[in-house]
């Protein structure tokens, strides 16, 4: 009998310690310290492509349950204005807003740079005071919040399949246009070297001349749209090719991170409009000077347009059809404007020899 009682006892025993173990493991994950982030990113961003396919998996390899990132993906205009909206209660300009952005606690970590640099540091002093939880984030902003999903859902081959698929959208029309500002350049160093030989270029008259201010128009309003999508921060309308909003939303969009791009090559295309109307309707030696500064202005223009079309090739891995269409502009104004400096530097020539 009490042979009995002890098996039933010990039988009781085990069970009770069957059940308490997966409850302690439970409550022990329950309470484990982790960090808990949002991400907000979009789709066709390279630096988002950079957090998510280099920056995170390791992270989440090495911390794993300790480290939760949910995903929010901003998809359309709506979304972008809410996102703004989320983080300029934060205390950040909407020139500092940019994706990918990183959320943990109360610290933004924005671009792929900052990401990567702060974020290891940021987990370690989160789990040494017992972790932290997901940011709170003040407003109607649940709708967007709700389609949020775990990091640890994500699969990187999705991504890339589907850039595999899509392909560069409008290399193709970058590497031509960057071919056409070369050829334009190689023409200008054929003009020059002939004007050296005392063979400058006849002036353009007629509708060819009239060319060029009908082309720093056109070149205006692309420079003041792009300046209107730079400072408002609105998504540009790209058409079928390019992606226009990835190339604005770069670091690249600004000189030194705070003059726009679009801005300079506005007032690049006022003075060439002022400068034409100089040239054609006053005389004098300033007039005279006039033509060379118009293609000093397109010369300049056309290097910086060459520089610009790199970083979208090469850099950034995205094409502009604005800021495309703004570099055969200038390409086609220097060579407008070049027969006036092949007479200038003939006429340089020909006083030296005197």
């Amino acid at each position: 009998m009490r042979r009995i009682h002890a098996t039933l006892l010990l039988a009781v025993l085990i069970l009770s310690l069957a059940k308490a173990a997966p409850a302690q493991a439970a409550m022990s994950a329950r309470t484990a310290p982790a960090v808990n982030g949002l991400l907000f990113w979009s789709n066709g961003c390279p630096h988002c492509e950079t957090v998510l396919l280099y920056t995170l998996p390791p992270l989440q390899e090495e911390y794993r349950s300790r480290l939760n990132i949910q995903m929010v993906e901003l998809v359309s205009l709506e979304d972008v204005d809410e996102f703004y909206a989320i983080f300029t209660a934060f205390g950040l300009s909407k020139e500092q807003i940019d994706v990918p952005l990183l959320l943990i606690n109360d610290a933004p970590l924005v671009g792929a740079e900052q990401i990567a640099a702060e974020l290891p540091s940021l987990i370690e002093q989160y789990l040494a005071v017992g972790g932290v939880e997901s940011p709170l984030i003040l407003g109607d902003h649940q709708a967007l919040l709700a389609r949020a999903v775990p990091f640890t859902s994500f699969d990187p081959d999705t991504l890339i399949q589907t850039e595999a698929a899509t392909g560069f959208n409008g290399e193709w029309l970058g590497w031509a246009v960057m071919a056409l500002m070369g050829i334009a350049i190689l023409l200008v160093i054929l003009a020059f070297i002939r004007a050296f030989q005392g063979k400058p270029l006849a002036s353009f008259q007629g509708w060819l001349d009239w060319a060029i201010p009908s082309l720093a128009l056109i070149g205006l309003g692309v420079a003041l749209y792009l300046t209107y999508v730079e400072w408002s921060h609105a998504r540009a309308i790209c058409g079928p090719l390019g992606d226009c909003n990835t190339v604005q939303s770069s670091r690249y969009a600004k000189l030194f991170g705070v003059f726009p791009v679009g801005l300079l090559g506005a007032l690049g295309y006022i003075a060439t409009l002022a400068a034409w109307g100089w040239r054609r309707w006053r005389s004098g030696w300033l007039a005279k000077q006039a033509g060379v500064a118009l293609f000093g202005m397109a010369l300049f223009g056309t290097i910086f347009s060459i520089y610009l079309t790199y970083l979208e090739l090469l850099v950034i891995k995205a094409v502009c059809i604005w800021c495309l269409s703004s570099a055969v502009i200038m390409a086609l104004l220097m060579l407008l404007t070049l027969p006036a400096a092949t007479q200038w530097l003939a006429a340089s020539e020909e006083a030296e020899d005197q």
